[in-house]
Order: C-alpha cells, then structure tokens, then sequence
C-alpha cells in the first residue's frame, strides 16, 4: 500500500511539473514575486465585482465613499512590526506563520491598497468558509487551508490565470482530471465550489503525505511537487520553507508570504477598519437534476430569473448549456422558483427548443428528441405502484423514479399535473432495478430527495406532515385550513385538487408575495 501511495505521488510530481513548463513557457527567473501575486490577486478581485450577487449587493456610490472616507495617504499603517509578530502568534495555525518584510508588504496590499474590494472578498467568506471548513474536516485537512482559496482566486469561482488554471481552487486541467473533475465543451467542475473543494483537499492531502510539511504543501500546491523537488535537492535535502526559500521560482517565492498576510487579514480585518461587504448570493437555493439537455435561456425566459443570476449560481457551465442526455447534471436556482420549474418542466424544456439547440447554432453533444410524444414500455421495463405521500408532485416522483414527466402523466391518465394524497400511481422501471424502486415507497421524503442528489428545506421536510386535510374544517362553501409550521401556500393548494395558489390568494385578498403564519386561518373554496 505504501509503494502504491508513493507511485501515484511521483506520478503527481511528474503531471504537475510538466503542466506548469506548457502553462507558462516564461522562465520565472524574471518574475517579480510581489508583483505576480499582487497582480493576480487584483485581476481576481476586479472580476469577482462583475459577478451578479456582487453587482446586486454593492453599490458603485458605496465604494466611492468607501474611499473618500478612507483616502490611501491618511490610511495609518505605522505599525511596529512587533505588533504584527505577537497578532500572529495567537492565531492557532498547523501552518507556520513566520513574519518578515515581505508579508508586511502583503498586509498593506490587504489593508490599505485594496481594501474596498477586500471587504467583498470578507463578505463572500461568510458564505464559502463554512463549506470549505465542512469539507475540510472531512478528510481531516486543517481549515486553515482554506485561506488558500484567498491568494489563489480570490474567492472567485470564475477566476481564470494566465497559466490557464480555474476556478477558486486554481486547478490545472490535468490535476483536475485526476481528481475526478469532469471537463468538456459545456462543463467545467473546476468551477463547482463544492466539487472542486473535494478535489483541493485530496490534493492537498495527498501533498502532505509527500512533504509532512503544510508550508511546503502550499508552495507544491502553487508551482507543482517537480519544483519543490528540485529545490530540496539544490538546497542539500532541506525540508523547510524557508532554508529552500531561494531555490523555488520567484512567484512562489511570494505565495507563502501573500498567504500568511491573507490569515493575518482574516483574523484582524476589524482592527484595519475593514468590515465585511454583505453579498446577496442567493443562499435559499435549490437543486434540481436535469436529464436532458437544458438552455439557461429557456430557464430564464419562462420561469423570469435574470440570466446573469442563472450563469453566476451555475458557473460550471461555460455555454450556457446543460448538456443533461447522457448523464443528469444539477441546475441550482433560488428556492422561490422550484416549485414553478417543476409545475413548468415540460413547457420549459419544450420553449424555443428548435433554437436553442439548433445544430446550424449549437452543437450539441447528443441529439435531442424534440418531441415528448411518449412511447409504450419496452420490454425490459416493468411495473411498480407508488402512493402519493402528503406534500409530492409529479415532479418529485417522475425524478426518484428517473422517468419522464410527461410519460408519469400517460401511464397514469393525468391532466394538469394533479393528485391527491393515497393516489396510487403506476411507473415503469427497469427490471433489473425493480428492486430499488419498489423500496422507495417506503423511504421518507427526506431520502427520497437525497437519493437524487436534491436539497431539502424545512418546508418540504415538514410537507407531508403539516399539509394535511386533517388540519381543515369545512361549512360547506369553503375549508377553512388551519395553518401550521412549515406550510407555504404552493403547498396547501397542492393538497386540494383543483385548487391552486392562485386561488387561495384571491380568496383571502392575499398580497402576491404574503407570508403566512402558523394558527392563522385561511379559506380554502370546496370542489
């Protein structure tokens, strides 16, 4: 096993070292370090303001103000280095944090020179930082590593360097292939926070079984293990930072210096007056898994979400495409239109489809049936029975069965997408699968939703159990429900056939975007 790892280390050493001589074929020996980082991490940061939740949540007349109030030459940064030296003595770190000049210079890029749009960076760590420190500690990384994903990208899921790696862990094409990043025309998981951060922290584990150093890991981690290599064999078998510090290329010379100012700013940025921009990254969001191929525009066009919110919640997709047919992909969009994607699934998949995937426009990777025309069951599939639980849709159910909506429908001779608690429901299904979909009936609606790699929220957990004709009194015109914890009222309406949200609103003299609270009492009309 031992001989194993250390293969497959040496083979990482090799991939890596050879991607970064294609990469970058300047010779780093005329690299300015401090220039090289302060220059990536400033063209990081100048895109990360053109993403959509940045624009939506800073106002330009904010930063400007920002700035006047704080004009660079009255900035006070004559700050006695012990000062520095004893605030990063008391950040627990498994990385050492040694302070020189060079970091000093860092902490004035930080704290000073970019300070406004450091504070967006700041802001978009209260959103990242948790699902890093959550992986993290899955594979026992230490969360400090996650500090990284400042000097690499600046927390931007779209940074994009002129050595062609991307995405906010930085990766290279081929280190991202090994680590099971999926790369194509239309899909690029390097830019999947969650999926590239799985990535990252392999990688970075698989380095510290090379190196049992963390500072040694980060420097691999920026210039590849070959690098690294041959600076601890100039420098005579030295394994720390420092003793090979002259033997790395110059831009890693800047790294560990640019990081340990990224920790500094991290734990300090109160006392240099900068305080956290708050980001509307669309936080309720849901994820829907597409199986077949899907256009943004279409998404965006029926169900009116903004396109640029589409592309920035779903960076992983470079064409605006999800290429759904040969494998699902997950779609993420915000909580509040889940429910009318999946009543609109059909009509979304069906909008302008000729256009959208035109072969004279678009090349799609598989060709996609136009029509959704459905077909009888082969003979390889057979039947199973599904009884509606409290809070389905057809929705729910044609994914946990991987079906189509609209042959969910023909099989079962419905219209309007409409059923009723204890409906029992035919579904085809594979044969050789029989088993698994028969056990599904069994499942809460939690697991169902996790066995399709789906979110759940509050509401929806708390659906089949709040939204119940127990809960209603009737005198005979009208129901009158009796609201409890949890329920929405896409979710009531869904519990009475014929009803719809629209209708329980007018009835009610209702705002479109009212909320409701548990013990009030609505009217429902009885059909």
């Amino acid at each position: 096993m031992k001989l194993k790892t250390r293969l497959f280390s040496i083979a990482i050493c090799f991939v890596l070292s050879h991607q970064l001589l294609l990469a970058d074929g300047r010779d780093s020996t005329f690299i300015n370090p401090n220039e090289a980082i302060e220059s990536n991490l400033e063209n990081n940061l100048d895109s990360l303001l053109n993403l959509w939740y940045v624009e939506n949540s800073i106002n330009t007349m904010d930063l400007v103000q920002n700035l006047d109030s704080h004009p660079l030459d009255t900035l006070d940064f004559n700050y006695p280095d012990s000062l520095f030296i004893e605030r990063l003595s008391k950040i627990p770190s498994a990385v050492d944090l040694t302070y020189n000049q060079t970091v000093r210079n860092y902490i004035k890029v930080y704290t000073v020179k970019r300070r406004e749009t450091v504070e967006v960076m700041l802001g978009l760590a209260d959103y990242y930082f948790p699902i890093f420190d959550d992986i993290f500690d899955y594979y026992g990384v230490p969360n400090e590593m996650k500090y990284m994903a400042i000097i690499e990208s600046a927390l931007n899921p779209k940074a994009y360097s002129r050595t062609r790696a991307v995405g906010l862990w930085q990766f290279m094409y081929g280190t991202a292939r090994m680590y099971g990043l999926d790369i194509n025309s239309y899909v690029d998981e390097r830019r999947d926070a969650i999926k590239a951060t799985h990535a990252a922290a392999r990688f970075v584990k698989d380095l510290y079984d090379i190196y049992g150093d963390w500072t040694l890991v980060i420097a691999a981690y920026n210039c590849g293990p070959g690098n690294v290599n041959k600076a601890i064999r100039r420098s005579g078998g030295k394994r720390n930072y420092w003793d090979i510090y002259y033997y790395l290329p110059r831009e890693t010379r800047g790294h560990i210096p640019a990081y340990i100012a990224a920790v500094y700013t991290m734990h300090y940025f109160g006392e240099h007056e900068l305080y956290p921009r708050p980001i509307t990254l669309p936080i309720a969001s849901d994820t829907i898994m597409v199986r077949e191929e899907l256009h943004f525009k279409q998404v965006s066009e029926v169900l009116n979400i903004p396109l640029k919110q589409l592309r920035d919640m779903n960076p992983q997709y470079s064409r605006d495409i999800i290429p759904g047919t040969g494998k699902p992909y997950a779609l993420t969009i915000p909580l509040k239109y889940t429910a009318d994607f999946i009543d609109m699934q059909d009509s979304i998949m069906n909008y302008k489809d000729s256009i959208f995937f035109n072969k004279d426009v678009v090349v799609a990777p598989v060709s996609r049936q136009n029509t959704f025309v459905p077909a009888p069951p082969s003979a390889n599939m057979t039947k199973v029975y599904y009884t509606v639980q409290p809070g389905d849709n057809l929705g729910f159910i044609s994914s946990w069965y991987n079906v189509r909506l609209s042959d969910l429908r023909y099989w079962n001779n419905i219209r309007r997408n409409m059923i009723r608690s204890g409906q029992k429901l035919t579904v085809y299904v594979p044969k050789k699968k029989v088993d698994h979909y028969k056990k599904i009936n069994a499942m809460s609606f939690a697991d169902k939703q996790r066995m399709v790699g789906a979110s759940v929220t509050a509401n929806q957990s708390n659906a089949s159990s709040t939204t119940t004709a127990s809960a209603a009194t009737s005198n005979g015109s009208f129901v009158y429900y009796k609201v409890r914890s949890g329920d929405t009222i896409w979710e009531i309406a869904k519990s009475y056939p014929g009803v719809t949200e629209k209708d329980i609103i007018s009835i009610n003299n209702f705002s479109f975007n009212e909320k409701i609270h548990p013990g009030q009492q609505i009217k429902i009309k009885a059909k």
